[in-house]
């Protein structure tokens, strides 16, 4: 079977199995959502096989099934409609289907540079960015002590930032310091999570708060990585932070 159309298989089997997961009961779905996460690295690590190293099993494979956790957390937060539930389905098997793509360039451009693998990179940026924001979203739509919105937001973000500081450079091996980088970030997404959580603000306000930390810590970081931390790309992450303070206080009183 050629690698697209293992993709497709993929897809949709895992948009079948996220089909079915809308209609398991309350008690049963956290578990239903684990079984799925499962099930999601495994299909992945099968579509992905044909180039795939022991290390990417760790760096490049648990972000399809961390989307696929995501999209069905954050599904059962929307209004049970038949648009909700259609558009979701949408986006969640476009989404799925380009993320294969990219986690296969990834692992077919190791050692070497395609050129797909700047669009790859962008693709894999926004993704990330998109799962920071529905596991975020998620985590304080718990209504969870503060200490535990810490713990949680700095848990899940975890590999998320050591997967894409590792596919900047899409080395062979796991570096000590990206595991480092990885670890550091985390901490601080902890602690600002925290603060969040005392302050009165809006759960997604919050959320997009701690997704726009993360765009601009990661886009500094990969500039760095690849050398090409320049004034001009300083300025400009200068320029949205400064934006991204700007916002906050403007929707600092809204909850």
């Amino acid at each position: 079977m050629r690698r697209r159309e293992k993709f497709v298989v993929s897809t949709f089997l895992l948009l079948i199995m996220f089909f079915v997961l809308q209609y398991v009961s309350l008690d049963w779905r956290y578990w239903g959502i684990a079984v799925f996460g499962i099930l999601s690295y495994l299909i992945s690590t099968w579509a992905l096989s044909d180039d795939l190293q022991l290390h990417e099993r760790l760096t490049i494979v648990p972000l399809p099934a961390m989307y696929a956790m995501s999209v069905s957390f954050f599904y059962f937060l929307l209004p049970s409609s038949l648009l909700s539930r259609s558009g979701v389905l949408l986006v969640f098997g476009l989404g799925l289907y380009a993320l294969l793509l990219t986690c296969n360039i990834y692992s077919v451009a190791k050692g070497r540079t395609i050129q797909l693998l700047y669009a790859a990179n962008a693709v894999g940026f926004l993704i990330v960015l998109l799962i920071s924001l529905l596991l975020s979203n998620i985590v304080f739509s718990f209504k969870l002590p503060f200490w535990a919105n810490g713990l949680l937001i700095g848990l899940v973000h975890y590999p998320l930032v050591f997967m894409s500081l590792w596919s900047v450079n899409l080395e062979d091996f796991i570096a000590k310091d990206l595991l480092v980088y990885s670890l550091i970030i985390s901490v601080f997404l902890a602690e600002l999570s925290v603060l969040l959580s005392l302050i009165p603000i809006s759960i997604w306000n919050a959320s997009l708060f701690i997704t726009g930390m993360i765009y601009l810590i990661l886009g500094i970081l990969n500039s760095f990585l690849r050398g090409r931390l320049f004034k001009n790309t300083t300025r400009e992450y200068s320029l949205m932070a400064i934006l991204l303070a700007v916002l906050f206080i403007i929707f600092f009183p809204l909850k």
